[in-house]
């Protein structure tokens, strides 16, 4: 009964294993996918560590239904870490579709005994805890898929729920049909028919409502900018119906987007010192917004502090869409060029060219740049 059982299980979702980035180089998406395979070893290792007795995996542990058969077999090896139960709930990207990759032979024919995929919304009882799961079984349900999953229980057991989707206090469209009811969640886990809801969809580790019964687990590892606290897996404990969850790491990756504004050759040394301060950079990817007006020598030696680091870190990028930086040419600034002669009048026809609006503009100020830089290594 429920006032006699305790138990720990492991809570997380969102694996996207197979997940590529474009802005990635070949060995940092090398990296970025090893990770992915790390943290569920990982996961696996927490489990032991804190003597849980089943997994939860709450959707999308796939990218997509149509990863390479190498990711499968990599995940389906790397599930064979966990020495306790484990019970996949497909998600919106990985579907129990006809081409679900659960179906698939990659992972049927070696998916480890112990490892179970939720079909169905019939319950499972695993160390005296009921699961029922809402499984999707296409790319949008066009339903609340726990209100189905909930609609026939009864009070009794000590019953966690599987789902995975956005909850409709979350979800800013109103009028989406497969938004989960949290006021039907709270009405389940109020009226004894529910304990837990363990949740996927959501990358940002999330305690819907300031409900701790309902949580989403996040992502196992960064997928984007903006998620809040990635990267973790949640230790459930549950005793009675009293239920405490603690978030552990997992994951390692880290995405950074920064807006700084630069005027001065000291805001271009700021930001240099700003990214040699970042502790893990191999795993830390960086997207710049960039505003403000630098004069030809300041931009330049932009350029090689963005060089530089792009040589380090996973990825560093500038964002076109929200940056506004202005490169201004003065008087002096190809005189410091130390240039004469013909030399000199063609870099004035480059510096024409990049102070007009034009078709040649972007190509015009790289060639500055590349002027101020040779110039000053001779120097």
């Amino acid at each position: 009964m429920r006032g006699d059982t305790m138990t720990t299980f492991i809570h997380t979702a969102d694996w996207h294993l197979g997940m590529t980035r474009r802005y990635l180089s070949p060995d940092a998406q090398a990296r970025y996918s090893e990770a992915r395979i790390d943290a569920v070893r990982e996961i696996a290792r927490l489990a032991g560590s804190e003597g849980a007795e089943f997994v939860v995996a709450c959707g999308d542990l796939f990218d997509s239904n149509h990863v390479d058969r190498q990711v499968v077999a990599r995940a389906v090896d790397a599930l064979g870490a966990f020495t306790v139960p484990v019970f996949i709930l497909p998600g919106n990207h990985d579907p129990l579709d006809a081409a679900s990759v659960y179906r698939s032979s990659a992972f049927t024919v070696r998916c480890p005994p112990n490892v179970r995929v939720i079909d169905s919304a019939e319950p499972v009882t695993v160390g005296g805890i009921e699961l029922v799961g809402a499984p999707w079984h296409a790319k949008n349900p066009g339903h609340d898929p726990a209100e189905r999953a909930i609609v026939d229980l009864a009070e009794g057991p000590t019953r966690v729920l599987l789902a995975h989707g956005v909850v409709d206090v979350l979800s800013p469209d109103a009028h989406d049909a497969s938004v989960i009811s949290m006021e039907g969640l709270r009405d389940a886990l109020d009226g004894g028919l529910l304990t837990y809801v363990a949740l996927g969809d959501r990358h940002s580790a999330t305690e819907v409502g300031g409900d701790q019964r309902v949580r989403y687990s996040g992502t196992s590892v960064a997928t984007d900018y903006g998620e809040v606290d990635p990267g973790q897996a949640l230790v459930v404990r549950i005793e009675g119906a009293e239920v405490q969850v603690q978030a552990h790491r997992v994951g390692a990756w880290t995405f950074v987007r920064s807006s700084v504004r630069l005027e001065s050759l000291d805001d271009v040394e700021a930001l240099d010192a700003s990214l040699k301060a970042i502790p893990d950079k191999t795993r830390t990817i960086v997207r710049l917004d960039l505003v403000g007006a630098l004069g030809v020598g300041e931009d330049a030696r932009l350029q090689a502090v963005l060089d530089d680091h792009q040589d380090v870190l996973a990825s560093l990028t500038v964002s076109e869409r929200g940056s506004d930086l202005v490169m201004f040419i003065e008087e002096g600034d190809l005189h410091n060029l130390g240039l004469k002669g013909y030399a000199y009048d063609a870099a004035a026809e480059v510096a024409a060219l990049a102070a007009d609006e034009g078709p040649q503009q972007d190509a015009a100020r790289d060639s500055l740049r590349l002027l101020y830089r040779l110039a000053r290594n001779a120097a």
